[in-house]
Order: C-alpha cells, then structure tokens, then sequence
C-alpha cells in the first residue's frame, strides 16, 4: 500500500467515524460510509481489489451487523474495524477470513481511541457555553468548528498512518504464520459473523413464536436454489400478508355517551 493509498483510507474513515458532521451528518457519515459493507467496497476500488474489498466487508459488516450505538455508547469502534482491518488484510494478500479477525481487536482498540475523542472535546462545549453568556456568536461558531479538528487529527491520522506502516508487517505475518493458525482464522471468520446475526435476531424476534419464519427462511435457502435477494423479496410478501391479516387495533370509544355525561354536568 502506497501513501496515496493510505492517505485516501484514512479520509475515508474520518467521514464515515462517529461524530464527524461533513458528509451529511449522522446519516451520511456514521450509517452509511462508516458501514464495514460501504468500506470494504471504498478500499476496493483504492487498492484495486473492488471484489475481495466487497466480500470482507460484507464479512465484517455481518460481525457488526446486530450492534446498537445509543447515544454515545459504543460496544466496539465499527470505523477501526472497517478501515483499518479489511485495506490491512487485503493489502497483505488476505481474503473476508482475515479482514474479520483483524476486525475485533481493531475494535476494540478503536473504542479506546473513541472514548479518547469524546474526553477532548468535551472541552469545547464550555468554550462555547462560555462564548454565547458573552453574546459572542464568533466564539460559538470556532468552538463546534474546532470541535471536529481532534476527531479529524486522531481518526485521519491513525487510520493513514496504521494502514502505511501496518502492511508490511501483516503481510509478513500472514506469510509466515503456520497453517493451523491460518485454519483458524478461516472458521473464526465464519463464526463470528453468526455472532453477529444472533445479535440481531435477538433485537428483532420480540416473540419466541417468530423463530419459525427465521428456520423457514433458513431451509429455504439451505434446500432450494432460491438467491438471497428472491428470499427477501420472498419474506416481504410473508410479512405484508401477516401483517394485512392481523389488521389494526380497534380502539373503542364512546363519544356520544361522553358528551352526554359532559353536558348533563353542565344542565344546571
């Protein structure tokens, strides 16, 4: 990996990291290029591996996919995870096995580096609390500007600088790593991201009844030559259905009998 390549990595994790307000806030930034899925296809297309940059992402995205960032409580960084461990293991040589066994550690030690962002700027809303008790507008306006430099130095910087230096070094491990260990970070990559799934269908089964149509989904696919995307266009047609067949609460009211009530208190 080049500096070119590094540099352009590293960007790309300052947009997509959590509280960077450039490329559409929140939902431009954090939900959609922050995405390990969204990632993977941007190293691709950096590094010029669009097709094993497509599939470690999908991998990682699967590890994370069941994680919830409420508010500022984040269980593991998903921008390290993206944006340093899957241009790390495609750089190396490595395919979607290795990008998620670099992804956990990576996580974790991103959310240190978040927790760190978080305890520096929370410097600048008393600098612009101070600012606004002094009608000063300007001083406002430089304190959430310069909110963002932290965030920009720490996650721009890292990420550049990791995936620079960090290639040659994984590249090296990863070819002299024994074979069983190799083996290894095969079927971790493949466990993992039931992790992930289990995550999920955990957020989303609210009724234990509701495991049926997870099993049902899960023969069809396994027993048929059905594709992913026939299979859920298959279960919205299951969902809408249901949901038409159960129809909407009926709430009961007795307007008329409450009006009655309201005006014989009144007839006096």
């Amino acid at each position: 990996m080049n500096l070119i390549q590094a540099l352009l990595i590293g960007l790309f994790a300052y947009l997509g990291a959590k509280r960077t307000p450039w490329f559409f806030g929140v939902t431009g930034g954090w939900n959609m290029i922050g995405r390990p899925l969204v990632a993977g296809l941007i190293c691709g297309i950096i590094l010029g591996d669009v097709k094993n940059g497509v599939i470690a992402g999908a991998m990682v995205q699967a590890l994370f996919i069941g994680q919830i960032t409420p508010g500022g409580a984040m269980p593991a960084d998903v921008n390290w995870a993206a944006y340093i461990g899957i241009p790390l293991a495609l750089a190396a040589g490595g395919s979607g096995e290795e990008a998620v066994a670099l992804a956990v550690p990576l996580s974790m030690l991103g959310l240190g580096m978040f927790n760190f962002i978080m305890t520096i700027n929370a410097y600048f809303p008393h600098w612009g609390d101070k600012a606004a008790a002094a009608n000063n507008s300007r001083g406002v306006q430089m304190a959430t500007y310069c909110a963002a430099i932290p965030s920009f130095i720490l996650r721009f910087g890292s990420a550049a600088l990791i995936c620079y230096l960090g290639t040659p070094v994984t590249e090296a491990l990863l070819n002299n790593l024994p074979a069983i260990v190799l083996h290894f970070f095969e079927v971790a990559g493949k466990m993992l991201p039931a992790i992930g799934f289990a995550m999920l269908l955990k957020q989303s089964l609210t009724q234990n009844w509701m495991i049926v149509l997870f099993l049902m989904g899960w023969v069809l696919i396994g027993s048929t030559t059905m594709s992913v995307t026939a299979l859920a266009i298959f279960a919205i047609g299951i969902a809408f259905i249901f949901v038409m067949a159960k129809g909407k609460p009926q709430v009961v009211t007795n307007v008329q009998s409450a009006a009655v009530e309201e005006d014989d208190c009144y007839e006096e």
